[in-house]
């Protein structure tokens, strides 16, 4: 039996003939917004700036100021590539990372201090990660091609 004598409602959609409807696609880019505006902001500038409640943190975890730079950066790039639609898959990849890291230090350094906030943020960036393969794939391919 080929595709053309089945009815439509048994045809099977491949993922890329699936469309997002308008409401998930404005779902999407909120989310994206604000997880992006999220890591930028309320979590880079208190690092990058040295406040006090960072610094206390990363002396506690004992890898001093370089340590906290280096994440306060690393926080402030994926928050921007969070709102840049081509890079927000692999942000939200990498941020998945460095959260399953902060848990880890918070279990191991910090006494478990707030361990479940990383672990909070997961679910949204597993979201995005998702709904932004096909952009992920496309992305690798052409970087790919580029090498």
């Amino acid at each position: 039996m080929s595709e053309a004598t089945l009815p439509a409602s048994a045809t099977v959609a491949t993922p890329a003939a699936v469309q997002r409807s308008r409401s998930a696609t404005v779902a999407l880019h909120t989310l994206r917004i604000v997880l992006g505006l999220f890591f930028a902001v309320a979590s880079a500038f208190p690092k990058l700036t040295a406040h006090a409640s960072a610094t206390e943190v990363f002396d506690r975890i004992g890898f001093g100021d370089w340590f906290m730079y280096a994440i306060g950066g690393l926080e402030l790039l994926g928050g921007i590539a969070l709102l840049i639609p081509v890079l927000s898959g692999v942000a939200s990849i990498a941020f998945v990372g460095l959260m399953i890291g902060a848990c880890g230090f918070s279990l191991a350094f910090l006494d478990g201090e707030f361990w479940y906030t990383p672990l909070i943020l997961i679910v949204p960036l597993v979201l995005v990660a998702r709904a932004q393969r096909d952009q992920t794939v496309r992305l690798i391919k052409a970087v790919r091609r580029r090498v």
